[in-house]
C-alpha cells in the first residue's frame, strides 16, 4: 500500500435506526481508531435512515475525524477518515 492508498472498510447499517446505527458506527470507529488516525483506513458507513446521517456525521466530526456524505439514491454513504487525509473516490 502506498502512502496515498488506504484500506476502505464498509459497514452496512441499513435497516437500523438511531441509536442502534450510531452505536454500531461508534463501536467500529473505536475498534479501528489507530488505523483511522494513522491515515491507513477509511471507514464507510452505509445507512438508509435520515436521522442516522446527521447523528453519525456530527458525532464523528466531534471526535476529530473528516466526514464526507454521499447520497446514493435510497442509501447514504458516510465516509470517515483522518482529518487531514483526502478521501479517494
Amino acid at each position: 500500500m502506498t502512502e496515498t492508498e488506504k484500506e476502505i472498510v464498509v459497514i452496512d447499517v441499513c435497516g437500523q435506526i438511531c441509536p442502534s446505527s450510531l452505536l454500531t458506527a461508534l463501536r467500529e470507529i473505536n475498534q479501528r481508531k489507530n488505523e483511522l488516525r494513522d491515515g491507513k483506513l477509511q471507514l464507510d458507513i452505509i445507512t438508509d435512515n435520515h436521522d442516522s446521517i446527521n447523528r453519525i456525521a456530527e458525532a464523528v466530526s466531534n471526535m476529530g475525524y473528516q466526514v464526507s456524505l454521499a447520497d446514493q439514491g435510497k442509501q447514504f454513504r458516510i465516509s470517515i477518515c483522518k482529518t487531514d487525509g483526502a478521501i479517494q473516490k
